[in-house]
């Protein structure tokens, strides 16, 4: 599936109507929520798992999980990015803005319990900016690979006990 997520909470300047780049990206994963969950809110690790990820701090708020209004810096697709969580229901969704030198974007996180004890997870972003702009034009999948690649080690992590 290809299509934007309806029950994702987008900001007004984030409308499809505003021609943002968008990509989407879902997995079904074998393990609970709960545990994908407490991997995904964990920022400060994800340069262990997810290599697109360095230098995770996290400015203001809890000092190792995120949570509405938690603020935080770190460095993705080569960009330094200061992000708010704007967004957060426990096991249900997550949501954060992103701002750094010619980006500005929204990541959203939706898990949905599936029948047997796994979950289904979808992520999008969409961004506005000269460089989110020249991206799309010249590494047009580069975005949508990082996030496949942020959900499968997000699966593989959670799996383990």
């Amino acid at each position: 599936m290809n299509q934007p997520a309806a029950d994702i909470l987008w900001p007004a300047e984030f409308d499809l109507s505003t021609h943002p780049v968008h990509v989407h990206n879902e997995l079904a994963m074998t393990v609970p929520r709960e545990r994908v969950w407490a991997w995904l809110i964990r920022a400060t690790i994800w340069p262990v798992w997810y290599p697109n990820s360095n230098n995770v701090r996290i400015v203001e708020g809890a000092p190792t999980d995120l949570a509405y209004g938690t603020r935080f810096r770190w460095r993705t697709f080569s960009t330094a990015i200061e992000s708010q969580v704007k967004e957060f229901e426990p096991y249900e969704r997550i949501a954060w803005d992103a701002r750094g030198f010619g980006v500005y974007a929204y990541h959203a996180w939706l898990l949905r319990e599936t029948p047997g004890g796994g979950c289904h997870v979808v992520t999008e972003e969409r961004q506005h900016g000269w460089a989110a702009k020249g991206q799309a034009v010249f590494l047009p999948h580069r975005m949508s690979n990082g996030h496949q690649m942020w959900l499968e080690n997000l699966h593989k992590c959670a799996g383990v006990r």
